[in-house]
């Protein structure tokens, strides 16, 4: 779980302004930190099957916005998955 302390700071960076929590940016950049601490909760607590079942959730919510992200705003989520260093989806239509 975030504190409020690292979600204000998650905010400030990734955020268009003090009080943006609904920007896709900002919702990756959150959803990102709360992967990484569910991961490193599972290393330890391999049994925990609730916690994988949010994991699991949590991942597919984010990449559903990296892919709404990269269909509107392409630079923009070039920048944001490098300063996460995510993995980039490299499936484009051919048209």
């Amino acid at each position: 779980m975030l504190s409020a302390k690292q979600k204000e700071n998650l905010i400030k960076k990734y955020g268009t302004h003090a009080k943006d929590t609904g920007s896709p940016q900002v919702q990756i950049a959150l959803l990102t930190k709360e992967v990484e601490e569910l991961t490193k909760h599972l290393k330890d607590h391999r049994k925990d099957f609730s916690s994988r079942r949010g994991l699991i959730k949590k991942v597919a919510e984010r990449r559903r916005l990296m892919k709404y992200l990269e269909r509107e705003d392409e630079k923009a989520y070039l920048e944001l998955v490098a300063d996460l260093g995510l993995k980039t989806q490299q499936i484009k239509s051919a048209k």
